[in-house]
């Protein structure tokens, strides 16, 4: 795919990723996502990266779903079950992302960009977010079940089975009352200048408490018994540890390193 429909760059710790598509509202190639996948898949353990940003370039769309003219060639059950596969390892991709991901959303963000924006950690939108999947009176295709548990979990199933029955799109007030985003802010400059504010401050706090803390919660999501002590050997046998509580007894900041 060429290089510039997905840019990433990385600043003072900060990962920034950017959907570079705005002359089509960031709609997917089939080949961004697995190249979205990797970022979050090589995220390295040396403390260089310690959040991502994710956004939509220009101030239309976070992402307006897959390109529809990638379907085209669907013509048989094949096509479409290598389609969903995909996606779903991009979506454990993001969801196993070792650092806290941001979702700046401004404007459209449906289908799979909508996806993307659900499995980050945190989101915020500006005042003119539109948020859903409105497969029903666009594509009439589906969403695979893996994808419907991980979406009910992140909007509710009460929601989740509306928007999709209605084909409606939430927009930013609904958003806010309803936990999908965490702030909303009233212009695409105010919404970056808050992501990379808040990404910042969670730069600065230990990055295997955050790990541990995200690792924690996504196999809780599984529903299955949580194994959890690795991610409490990895925590209270660290480096940051013993750093944490010198610096907390001796009344100064951590310098956190990452090990």
């Amino acid at each position: 795919m060429p290089s510039d429909d997905i840019l990433y760059e990385v600043r003072d710790g900060i990962g920034r990723v950017t959907f570079n598509r705005p002359e089509a509202r960031n709609a997917f190639t089939f080949e961004m996502y697995p190249r979205l996948g990797e970022i979050c898949a090589n995220v390295p353990d040396d403390g260089s990266v310690r959040v991502i940003i994710m956004t939509g370039a220009g101030d239309k769309a976070f992402g307006s779903g897959t390109d529809m003219t990638q379907f085209r060639g669907f013509d048989k059950p094949e096509d479409a079950w290598a389609y969903e596969d995909r996606l779903d390892n991009v979506m454990v991709q993001i969801e196993h992302c070792p650092v806290p991901t941001i979702a700046a959303i401004n404007g459209a963000c449906t289908g799979g960009g909508a996806a993307i924006a659900a499995l980050c950690d945190i989101r915020l939108a500006s005042s003119n977010l539109k948020f859903g999947f409105p497969i029903a009176r666009t594509l009439g295709n589906c969403i695979s079940t893996n994808n419907l548990s991980r979406f009910s979990q992140v909007i509710g199933t009460n929601l989740l089975r509306e928007i999709l029955l209605t084909a409606r799109l939430i927009e930013a007030d609904e958003a806010l009352a309803s936990g999908l985003v965490s702030e909303i802010v009233e212009s695409h400059e105010a919404l970056m200048a808050r992501a990379e504010e808040l990404a910042k401050r969670i730069a600065s706090h230990a990055p295997l408490t955050l790990r541990a803390t995200k690792e924690g919660l996504r196999r809780i999501s599984e529903g299955a018994a949580v194994d959890d002590r690795d991610l409490i050997a990895l925590c209270y046998m660290s480096e940051d540890f013993k750093e944490g509580m010198e610096a907390f007894l001796s009344k100064r900041r951590p310098s956190w390193k990452g090990k």
